[in-house]
């Protein structure tokens, strides 16, 4: 059997049919990148320092986390983390919470952080006077705008720990000082996370219980027993100040020790160094009063027997007008009363009418006396004299004024200019500014002058000028060329 024969420019086949090449685009390679890191990297905490800070008109900010041997690229969206926005800064060592995904435009993997707190003790204290500063800017710590405290409280609310040490010295210190006073008690935990938004929860609760069923609530302890800084924290977060400043409901707080201060006790209508304190201030009404009552009990019996002797003194005063005011003796003072008021109205009203008759009889007679149609007409009889005499008057003067303005027409005709000229004077003017000239050297020889005449106007040229008293220095003008 023949082989079939092979051409030595047959190669075969310079690439498998089973490697099919799958090319796919930049977008869609940083597209499944995305979703791989959003799958796998989702809601991590990272630690380290802030840099490359930018904070955009947007309200968007970016920046980077670094250690000593890498960093990432975090953006912070506007509306994310707002509570925490303020410990983003330069250089701040923070942690935060977030999301990896990427960035397809630039194909950069970052943080989308949702969280930031800052790291360690001493970021705490930062956050503290961060938070602390606003409040106060807001005018939450003024001393104008916190309550009174009620000195005789009948109901308190209690926000604190059931199991906690606190609620047991506010139980043995109102027990011992004001038994009759009632708790309403808010249960709530007083440290780890969550525990300031119950804090708040359980403020705010109270407020509307009260409202709700009407009871009174006269004043609110928020109590919690001493601690570290981070034990105290929960009272120290933004959210339980808005529900202290909130409160329609009196509040102390009494947090921590004497020498623990925390945003709560800032807030509150009044601090208490202690939570024993706190049950000390509103029981200290009645613990007072109480060691007032012994003496109040003498004063009262002293005040007591004045008032019995001050009211047996007033009785026999009584006793001894009342046969004064017997009813007959009473009616028939009424009725010798009644008759001296009858006389008098009688007396009254006569005199009132003989006094109108009088005035009415007067009236009438004046009346008759002016006439009133009698002095009609001397009125108009005096009204056309009076008229006459304006019109004569009015004559007189228009005579008067008239002969006045024909002396003054005379007085302006002998003063015009024309009259002057009438009389042989004449004007001579310059002929092309026809200003008036009045002596000769107000003009140069050769100067074309007008003279105004009576009945008309001549026109010459200046051969020679001189003022008065000189005689002309060329004698007699030449005549004119023919």
């Amino acid at each position: 059997m023949n082989r079939p024969r092979k051409s030595h420019w047959d190669f075969g086949e310079l690439f498998s049919n089973k490697e099919i090449r799958q090319v796919i685009t930049v977008s869609e390679l940083n597209s499944r990148v995305k979703r791989v890191l959003e799958t796998n990297w989702s809601s991590i905490w990272v630690s380290g320092e802030i840099t490359n800070f930018r904070a955009q008109s947007s309200g968007h900010c970016y920046f980077s986390l670094k250690d000593s041997g890498a960093q990432v690229q975090c953006v912070c969206f506007r509306g994310d983390a707002a509570r925490s926005r303020q410990s983003i800064e330069e250089g701040q060592q923070v942690i935060v919470q977030g999301d990896i995904t990427v960035y397809e435009p630039r194909g950069q993997y970052q943080m989308v952080v949702k969280h930031v707190e800052p790291a360690g003790q001493g970021a705490l204290r930062l956050a503290f006077e961060r938070l602390k500063e606003k409040l106060k800017n807001e005018g939450l710590f003024e001393t104008a705008r916190k309550r009174a405290i009620p000195r005789f409280p009948e109901r308190v609310g209690l926000v604190t720990s059931r199991s906690g040490a606190a609620i047991q010295d506010i139980l043995q210190s109102v027990g011992r000082r004001n038994p009759g006073l009632e708790i309403i008690l808010a249960s709530c935990r007083v440290q780890g996370e969550g525990a300031a938004f119950e804090i708040a929860d359980r403020i705010r609760w109270l407020n509307e219980w009260a409202a709700a069923t009407g009871v009174r609530l006269d004043v609110i302890l928020v109590v919690r027993g001493g601690g570290s800084l981070e034990d105290l924290w929960a009272f120290n977060e933004e959210e339980v100040a808005r529900a202290v400043a909130q409160s329609a409901i009196p509040i102390v707080s009494g947090v921590g020790h004497e020498t623990d201060i925390t945003i709560c006790d800032l807030v509150a209508d009044l601090r208490a160094a202690t939570p024993t304190a706190a049950a000390e201030i509103v029981t200290e009404g009645v613990f007072a009063i109480r060691g007032a009552i012994p003496l109040a009990v003498g004063k009262m019996s002293r005040l007591i027997r004045r008032a019995l002797r001050e009211r047996a003194e007033g009785l026999r005063h009584h006793v001894s007008r009342l046969g004064a005011c017997h009813p007959r003796k009473q009616l028939q003072q009424r009725w010798q009363r009644l008759d001296d008021v009858a006389d008098a109205l009688r007396f009254r009203v006569t005199s009132r009418l003989r006094e109108t008759t009088a005035r009415q009889r007067s009236v009438a007679e004046r009346f008759l006396r002016l006439r009133p149609g009698a002095h009609i007409s001397r009125e108009k009889n005096r009204l056309k004299g009076l008229s006459s005499i304006l019109a004569r008057t009015l004559l007189r003067s228009i005579e008067v004024r008239s002969r006045h303005v024909a002396a003054l027409e005379e007085r302006l005709r002998l003063l015009s200019p024309h009259s002057v000229l009438a009389r042989g004077y004449s004007i001579t003017r310059h002929a092309e500014t026809r200003r008036i000239l009045r002596s000769p050297i107000d003009v140069e020889a050769g100067t074309m002058i007008c003279t105004m005449l009576a009945t008309g106007e001549i026109l010459s040229v200046v051969q020679n000028n001189a003022e008065v008293g000189t005689p002309f220095s060329g004698g007699a003008p030449d005549a004119p060329a023919d």
